[in-house]
């Protein structure tokens, strides 16, 4: 994950070359100069944004608007919701320094919202600024989401001089964004996991693909934890689980204590709540999220210190290879169960996966070990699809 040392601007790859010319500017200069420019938040936010003051009594539409975090729920709302491709979105990297600049201010969430202070720059707030921005994933319960949106305000523009690097989300988008820089000697760098996309993708069949990646970004309606059947939650994808949705938590534990998960039989938490939800910014402002985000919670082991059981796993395979249609699952997320903190190798899981998995007619995504690089040979349709 990249290591924040910058302020970041999000655009559209068309706003490149005016940026590069004459900086990042703010929305008023925008309109008042009437440069073209291709949108990618929403009118009904911009507008928002006029009617807030800062200290010094100006709108924040006469502040060019910079994150200290850009893979915050503004990012994701445009990658997936703002109907570009996220192809042409790219993140420009902005000198620090432009924090010593006349009339900057910095807010300590989304500039909007009423939580949220527009203070002058300190170096103590911004030091705490920071540190509050460095997470994976937020909720809106702890002001996590909103702080992770917080902004520096610098007045009329940044100069382009700022521009210290520009991220994309591949390496197709690096090619285009060199050919807008041409001779301008600034770093282009490909980092997918900034912009919720997988680092890598390889398609099976129609349906199943392997991803490399975060799981919990891949907005299938079912995510598959694996878990043990004692009710603990310590590592891995099951810790992550354990705080970043705490209902899962308190539901596995208590099918832990009522004995009702035991190995080979999954069980489907189908929660009335969407990730889309939690993760977007203004969520209740859109109308084409992913309304539900279920669980699967899939025992790979009985207790936690225990090697994983590749037997049990795979009667938890058949379980879902009998019963996904009757539970109503229509798209999964899956990883590679018993890998990793499992001790189970690639090699043999894989295929037994791949088995059961190419069966069924819905998405799957199967999401390989971080643990360890898969050998190249054992990533192939010849050697994951050929058993019966």
């Amino acid at each position: 994950m990249l290591k924040l040392r910058a302020l970041y601007y999000i655009t559209h790859i068309n706003n490149l070359p005016s940026i590069l010319e004459k900086g990042v500017l703010s929305h008023r200069l925008v309109e008042d100069k009437n440069i073209p420019y291709t949108p990618i938040y929403d009118k009904e936010i911009i507008s928002i944004r006029e009617n807030i003051k800062t200290p010094d009594g100006k709108s924040l539409w006469e502040f060019a608007n910079l994150y200290f975090q850009p893979r915050n729920a503004m990012l994701y709302r445009v990658i997936f919701f703002s109907g570009a491709n996220p192809d042409d979105i790219i993140i420009i990297g902005i000198k620090s320094t432009i924090l010593r600049q006349k009339g900057v201010f910095i807010s300590t969430g989304n500039a909007v919202s009423l939580e949220s202070r527009i203070l002058p720059p300190d170096d103590q707030i911004v030091k705490e600024i920071r540190k509050q921005v460095d997470k994976e994933w937020w909720a809106y319960e702890d002001g996590s989401k909103r702080k992770l949106m917080a902004e520096c305000l610098v007045p009329d523009r940044v100069p382009p001089e700022y521009i210290q690097e520009i991220y994309t989300p591949n390496w197709r988008v690096v090619k285009n964004v060199r050919n807008v820089l041409k001779s301008v000697d600034i770093p282009v760098i490909p980092e997918p996991e900034l912009f919720f996309l997988p680092t890598r993708e390889k398609r099976l069949t129609d349906n199943l693909q392997l991803v490399e990646g975060d799981m919990f970004l891949s907005r299938m309606q079912t995510l598959t934890i694996s878990v043990n059947t004692v009710g603990v939650m310590g590592k891995g994808l099951a810790s992550r689980a354990k705080y970043q949705f705490p209902d899962v938590y308190v539901f596995y534990q208590d099918l832990c204590k009522t004995g009702q998960l035991r190995m080979g039989k999954p069980y489907l938490y189908k929660r009335e709540a969407s990730l889309d939800m939690m993760l977007a910014d203004e969520s209740e402002r859109l109308t084409n999220l992913n309304l539900q985000t279920w669980f699967l919670l899939f025992p790979t082991k009985r207790h936690w210190r225990n090697m994983a059981d590749i037997r049990g796993i795979e009667e938890g395979l058949k379980w879902l290879l009998d019963n996904y249609e009757k539970e109503g699952i229509k798209s999964l997320s899956i990883p590679a169960l018993g890998c990793g903190l499992g001790w189970l190798e690639w090699g043999n899981v894989g295929p037994m996966l791949c088995k059961y998995l190419v069966k069924m007619k819905i998405p799957v995504k199967l999401y390989l070990p971080m643990e360890k690089r898969v050998p190249e040979v054992q990533l192939t349709k010849e050697f994951l699809l050929s058993l019966d």
